[in-house]
């Protein structure tokens, strides 16, 4: 059974892969929040902005098989030319993305990107591995196409993930989980600042802004 909150065609935002066409497959639960928010004050990630919880959002619900799953995430692919490319993200997806999924994607046609907190292993057969660590939580992925860090976060500088092997560096402004959507976010802005000189000093790690949110899609 795979519990997935929603899935829509969007383009990709952030990172390595922005600009990009993808059906994105928002799997339920995490294993840093719970997703209430009367909780957040003692999670791990406590400045999540991302509603996981549930089946109910938009072509979200449970799928008895890997195969029905890919079978619904293909028919939010458009009938036109372009490689297929869904990105398993969450929540945590890696506490449901299984090496039958993944395989049920490919015969579907679609590259697999996965956007993972890090801590749990991943299963073989993924295309594109983006790793974004949380606060103190252990990272047990040590190799990866992309290590994109929400900065800043205390507990998770970039200095601590020097030795895991990525192909690309990111550094992703934190925002205020209670800012209002499409407002002005103080937070954000001085944070932007923050990981531009961050940037700027260390040249390994480049800016990544969340284009959607810039430019008003999903």
């Amino acid at each position: 059974m795979y519990r997935v909150k929603e899935a829509f065609y969007t383009l990709q935002g952030e990172g390595a892969q922005a600009g990009r066409a993808a059906v994105f497959c928002r799997f339920s639960k995490c294993n840093l929040w719970n997703g209430r928010e009367k909780d957040r004050a003692q999670a791990v990630c406590d400045f999540c902005d991302t509603d996981f919880v549930g089946t109910d959002g938009q072509n979200g619900g449970r799928f008895d098989s890997a195969e029905a799953l890919a079978r619904h995430i293909r028919s939010l692919w458009p009938d036109a030319p372009g490689q297929p490319y869904v990105v398993c993200t969450g929540g945590e997806p890696l506490l449901q993305l299984d090496t039958e999924l993944i395989a049920a994607f490919h015969q579907q046609g679609f590259e697999v990107g996965v956007e993972t907190n890090g801590t749990l292993p991943a299963p073989s057969g993924i295309d594109w591995l983006c790793v974004s660590p949380k606060a103190d939580a252990p990272v047990v992925i040590e190799r990866c196409d992309e290590l994109k860090l929400v900065y800043p976060q205390p507990k998770a500088m970039p200095e601590r993930f020097a030795d895991v092997q990525a192909r690309h560096y990111f550094l992703s402004p934190m925002a205020s989980p209670t800012a209002p959507e499409g407002g002005s976010d103080p937070v954000k802005q001085s944070n932007t600042r923050k990981a531009t000189d961050y940037c700027l000093a260390h040249p390994r790690w480049r800016l990544t802004l969340q284009m959607h949110k810039i430019i008003g899609i999903d």
